[in-house]
């Protein structure tokens, strides 16, 4: 399998919408991101403002994105279809996103529910000091090597 990455464009909102729902864990529809204020022009907003997303494709079909909020230090988003998982293209989105936050900040965090598959794979990339934000979720943080 080829995959490739690149910096998301506008072109790419629907296709990362797509991802974003086609996910088991953590799954959200699109309903439910509207009502969070995750909303496509919101996105697109955000990947036309800042350098704030990826894509990784496969004959240029989105297949994962990751995506931040440059100037919170947070790593807001990664995500890949299920059938791509374990195939090393969250880890290769997730280090795209961890370079540019660590070009502006010393420590990045992110949030996620503590007994998901996702927690465990951030804490495989290094993410920890770990917090308990409400019983379900934990918020995680990496330092920048220096």
């Amino acid at each position: 399998m080829s995959f490739h990455i690149r910096t998301a464009r506008l072109s790419d909102i629907e296709g990362m919408f797509d991802v974003r729902t086609s996910v088991i864990e953590n799954h959200l529809s699109r309903e439910e991101m509207r009502q969070m204020g995750i909303t496509e022009s919101v996105v697109g907003d955000m990947v036309e403002k800042s350098l704030c997303a990826w894509v990784a494709t496969e004959n240029n079909k989105i297949i994962g994105f990751s995506m931040i909020f440059p100037d919170e230090g947070c790593l807001f988003a990664a995500f890949v279809l299920p059938e791509y998982e374990g195939k090393g293209i969250g880890r290769r989105l997730v280090m795209l996103a961890e370079q540019e936050l660590f070009q502006h900040h010393d420590i990045a965090w992110l949030e996620t529910d503590k007994n998901s598959r996702a927690a465990k794979f951030y804490m495989q990339l290094g993410w920890g000091n770990e917090t308990d934000l409400n019983g379900t979720d934990i918020k995680l943080e990496k330092s920048r090597d220096v």
